[in-house]
């Protein structure tokens, strides 16, 4: 990592596969129960399935953070305007002893990367984290939210479906 800038990190797709099983134990280890992504990958699991929704960090061997990115399909769309196809980021988390190093940020910057807008929900008293991200929170609407908390981040000539 030695003349490396701490807040670029390399972001891998994660293979669908027993070793990304094993590696996601780690993150449970830590009580991040609620953001265990562990159910959805054994739900998903096809060895080595290079078309998962799985992102990931790396430092060395170690997995130490990674987040599910999503496409949803634009007829689907009750957030953007002009609707649009946009990704929902899902359970994005940082192993403690690796937070503040920029993979937070790594990870947000590749899926701002693909150009189209962001949709995610804040967590645990996260919303610092997203506005810093460049995420907004959304007007609140009951019908569609249901007890989320959706902050968006939108690409240039995109704004909130009203």
């Amino acid at each position: 990592m030695e003349g490396k800038q701490l807040d670029k990190h390399e972001v891998s797709r994660l293979k669908v596969n027993f070793k990304t099983l094993e590696e996601f134990e780690n993150f449970r280890e830590y009580g991040q129960q609620e953001l265990s992504m562990k159910e959805d990958l054994e739900e998903n699991i096809v060895e080595n399935d290079s078309d998962s929704p799985f992102y990931g960090v790396y430092f060395g061997n170690k997995l130490v953070g990674r987040m599910s990115l999503y496409m949803i399909d634009k007829k689907f769309d009750q957030y953007f305007d002009p609707s649009q196809d946009y990704y929902e980021l899902w359970k994005l988390e940082v192993l403690p002893g690796y937070q503040g190093k920029g993979i937070g940020n790594s990870l947000v910057d590749f899926a701002k990367s693909k150009g189209l807008p962001v949709k995610t929900n804040a967590r645990q008293r996260s919303d610092d984290f997203w506005a810093k991200q460049g995420f907004e929170a959304l007007t609140y609407q009951t019908d569609r939210d249901r007890g989320e908390n959706p902050y968006v981040w939108f690409p240039k000539g995109v704004s909130e479906q009203i």
